[in-house]
């Protein structure tokens, strides 16, 4: 009788060959993803923080389809198809999933075209239906109220703060836009922002007087001498510079100075975020009669479509305007 103990000789070379089969791979999944995203840096100009997007979604796939016994570069459509479902069962927004359906369709045609498979296994999954959100944004008042609370904050801070909340409203950039900004961005004598967008875009961004006002403002203070008669470090090429590895003003920090303005202006911190902000801009400009094409150069859209969901904007001004204007309007309609 042979001894159970005893591994089988056989079996021992199977689980080996299993495993370096296994592991090659795995190698050959990171290789593929990153001559992806290399190809989304050099070829579509993808920005960092989208690169990064790409490899969670990716390193998500890639731990789905390993339990189920597949790399992610050589998953079959009942992989990717049963990694969408799981998006579902697991309680992510039918946004979300589609985000990451896009991100595996683009990878395995990236490899079709290559020629790195025979196949695109995500060619006959459809997008996840959605529901059209609207855009949250703030009021005109909220806004205002906003930008009083950012004036009362004294000091060099509170200048600076002063100045992001009234280029942000003015613009409506987006945060890695302004906090990146270069102090080369701005053209004092002609009043506007020259921003460098996603893709590597460059688009021109009219001020306001009031944000014009509060950056020219905030940046004599930090060039103007301490009382210990030091000068303020200005020799940073960014606008608005900071302590922080990037060298600049961070997009957390940003985004924690807002809220803590929204609490001393009384308004709910939960509705406050430099993208709502961004929809008030836009929001706020179409109701006061701009054009969606204006509105989307501004914006740093490259579609239209993109652009297109501030339409409820332009609805409510269309009824008001019928309303006023119509000779009918004002008979009640049986």
């Amino acid at each position: 009788m042979a001894n159970v103990s005893e591994t089988d000789p056989g079996t021992e070379a199977s689980t080996a060959d299993h495993a370096g089969a296994s592991g090659a791979a795995a190698t050959e999944t990171v290789r593929f993803v990153e001559m992806f995203l290399e190809m989304l840096a050099a070829e579509r100009g993808a920005a960092a923080n989208t690169l990064e997007a790409y490899r969670r979604d990716l390193a998500q796939f890639t731990a789905f389809a390993h339990k189920r016994g597949w790399s992610a570069a050589s998953a079959d459509t009942d992989t990717v198809r049963g990694y969408i479902q799981a998006q579902a069962q697991l309680g992510f927004s039918s946004r979300t999933t589609a985000r990451r359906l896009s991100a595996l369709r683009q990878f395995f045609r990236f490899l079709f075209v290559e020629g790195l498979r025979k196949d695109d296994p995500s060619s006959s999954i459809d997008r996840p239906r959605q529901g059209r959100s609207l855009p949250k944004y703030l009021s005109e008042a909220e806004v205002e109220r906003l930008l009083i609370a950012g004036r009362a904050r004294e000091g060099i801070d509170g200048l600076r703060l002063t100045a992001l909340l009234e280029v942000v409203y003015a613009t409506g950039l987006r945060v890695s836009e302004l906090v990146a900004l270069p102090r080369a961005a701005l053209a004092a004598e002609q009043r506007m922002l020259i921003v460098t967008g996603k893709g590597g875009r460059e688009r021109i961004v009219p001020l306001t007087e009031p944000a014009l006002a509060a950056l020219m403002t905030y940046m004599q203070a930090i060039k103007a001498p301490r009382r210990s008669g030091t000068a303020q470090p200005s020799a940073s090429p960014w606008l608005f510079p900071s302590r922080s590895r990037s060298g600049h003003l961070t997009r957390a920090r940003f985004a924690q100075l807002l809220k803590e303005t929204a609490v001393a202006a009384g308004i709910d911190p939960a509705r406050v975020s430099p993208h709502v902000l961004r929809h008030s801009f836009a929001s706020h400009l179409l109701a006061h009669g701009a054009d969606l094409r204006s509105l989307q150069e501004m914006l740093g859209h490259a579609d239209i479509a993109t652009t297109q969901i501030y339409t409820h904007v332009l609805d409510g001004r269309l009824k008001a305007l019928i309303a006023k204007a119509h000779p009918l309007a004002r008979q009640r309609v049986e």
